[in-house]
Formats: C-alpha cells, structure tokens, sequence
C-alpha cells in the first residue's frame, strides 16, 4: 500500500515532540494569567467579614432613612453626582469622597475631587473608554454615611 502523506512518516519522536509542545503551551498560558490574576487583584475588600457583617444591617437602615437617591454620569471629562432627597430636592453632602477605578484591577484607581456646582458635585477626571466602578461615601450634616458602588460606561 502506498504512504498516502508524502514527506517524512510520523514517529514516535514526532508524536511525543507534538505531545511535549501542546501541553507546554497549556502550562505557559495558565501560569501567566495566574501571574496576572495575583498581580492586578487589589486585596480584601474588607479586614474582618464577620465584624462587617453585623453592622451592615444597622448601617443599611439608617441609610435608607435619609432617603437619598443618587444619579452619575459622566460627560466631557466630568464625573457628576446628583443627591436628591425623598422630594427631589438636592441634597448638600456634609463630606464626600469616591474611589473611581476599573472592576478587575486597581492600576488606573483615581480619587477625584467633588465640588458642588448647580446642586450636584462635580469632578474632573480623566476616564478612557470602558467598564468603570465608583466606590462611593458620603456622610449627611448628622454623621449619617451614605455609600453605594456605582457601575459606569465611558463610551468613545
């Protein structure tokens, strides 16, 4: 019978050097991204969960009682908060602050400054396109905290 593949018959050699390279390839890919994975996880979000959890409660119902609601986005380079109170009426932030940064990793994490500009705070920051978190904190005049973690779209 004739050897229907012309060149060199596959061996032994062949099949274990085929063998050798496609699980070495394997291996390659899952340690980078482990290495990657390692290196762009930003840590605990918080030190104690059994201590956090016994307060979240406590904290959730005193944050609905301001009855706040918060609207964001962002256009021409701004980052815009909207508080209202249970009327719709603006609502005067005693402090502020935010963590503005991707989902999967903390290089690009921002801590934009808000000034209160026409009833709403507002922020300049750089955001290139893509998937943004705003990790937010706010407080009323009486110490009341009011935080949420706000998804955000940057669109090109």
């Amino acid at each position: 019978m004739d050897n229907p593949a012309p060149g060199k018959p596959l061996t032994g050699r062949k099949v274990l050097a085929i063998t050798v390279a496609f699980f070495a390839t394997i291996i390659a890919v899952n340690l980078f991204m482990a290495i990657k994975a390692v290196r762009t996880f930003p840590g605990l979000e918080v030190q104690n969960s059994y201590v956090a959890s016994q307060v979240f409660d406590r904290e959730l119902a005193a944050q609905r009682a301001l009855g706040w609601t918060l609207t964001h986005r962002y256009e021409n380079g701004q980052l815009i908060l909207s508080f209202r109170d249970k009327d719709g009426r603006p609502v005067e932030v005693e402090r502020l602050s935010a963590l503005v940064g991707r989902t999967t990793e903390a290089a690009e994490d921002k801590k934009p400054v808000f000034a209160p500009q026409g009833g709403d705070y507002v922020a300049a920051v750089d955001l290139p396109k893509g998937k943004w978190m705003i990790l937010l904190e706010a407080f009323d005049k009486a110490g009341t905290r009011f935080h949420q973690r706000l998804d955000l779209q940057v669109r090109g």
